[in-house]
């Protein structure tokens, strides 16, 4: 199915907006898996499994698995969760940006090698940078906007042509002439509550993949009255150290499940 059907179906069947990111970093597991040659899968399976039913989509971020030479436990991790979890999107974060042919190969990597159901891209060199990836039409795309970053102010708060702000073009560019196939969403972080409440009343229903809660101190509140739809939903709130080391022992995934409930829930106390 299309990916955005798949992210409505799972914000709906799970009662959630909470986007589990996996930033797998074996320095941080727990002793029982640091010497397992798949121990970054067999942490990453762990999370999945105690946090499926709590989230509406997963964000593998392809950094801390090709860091560790593990892109092959990335492909395995994939296929699980959509072989275990299918009712569950797997968003692949690796925010590509680059024009023609090698813009087609970053496509593929992601859709074909990976299987991912949707991918992050940077918008800044234009459409045909973007164009090789709307080749695969049930696929989400999902561009960077405003943020969670403090340089992200650097560049997107830059005055532009009719006095509006950069990240403000790009919503519009997105959800009016980017959006082929209906499959495309913005990257807004929760660090800025007033700029993503400016985005949601630009891109009405578009979704928005917010990460910037937890670890980065964004506010769960100030985040779904500033981006929810008027359904209650349009959201993917990412949340990933918080979650992934919530404990250190052999119960790692145990703990991971109770934040997840514990933020699933919160989110929903707001919407």
């Amino acid at each position: 199915m299309p990916f955005i059907s798949d992210l409505v179906a799972a914000w709906q069947k799970n009662d959630s907006l909470l986007c589990v990111g996996l930033d797998p970093d074996p320095a941080k597991f727990s002793v029982h898996l640091q010497e397992r040659e798949d121990a970054i899968y067999e942490f990453c399976k762990a999370i999945v499994d105690a946090t499926a039913d709590l989230a509406c989509a997963f964000k593998p971020q392809i950094a801390y698995f090709a860091g560790e030479s593990a892109e092959a436990q990335l492909e395995a991790l994939i296929d699980y969760i959509h072989a275990e979890h299918p009712d569950i999107p797997v968003i692949l974060d690796a925010k590509r940006g680059d024009i023609g042919a090698t813009a087609a190969q970053y496509a593929r990597e992601a859709f074909v090698r990976y299987q991912a159901d949707a991918l992050t891209v940077n918008p800044y060199m234009g459409f045909d940078s973007v164009e090789p990836y709307l080749e695969y039409a049930d696929c989400g795309l999902i561009v960077l906007c405003r943020t969670s970053n403090p340089g992200g102010s650097d560049l997107q708060n830059l005055t532009v042509e009719g006095g509006r702000r950069l990240y403000q073009h790009v919503a519009q560019l997105v959800a009016e002439k980017w959006n082929k196939h209906g499959q495309a969403a913005l990257v807004v972080g929760a660090t800025f509550p007033a700029e993503l409440a400016d985005v949601r009343s630009i891109v009405g229903d578009l979704p928005l993949l917010v990460p910037g809660i937890g670890a980065q101190g964004g506010d769960v509140q100030a985040t779904v009255t500033a981006g929810k739809t008027a359904s209650g939903l349009g959201l993917m709130i990412n949340s990933s150290r918080a979650i992934l080391y919530a404990g250190k022992g052999e119960d790692f995934a145990d703990a991971a499940r109770k934040v997840a409930l514990a933020t699933r829930d919160e989110i929903n106390r707001y919407r």
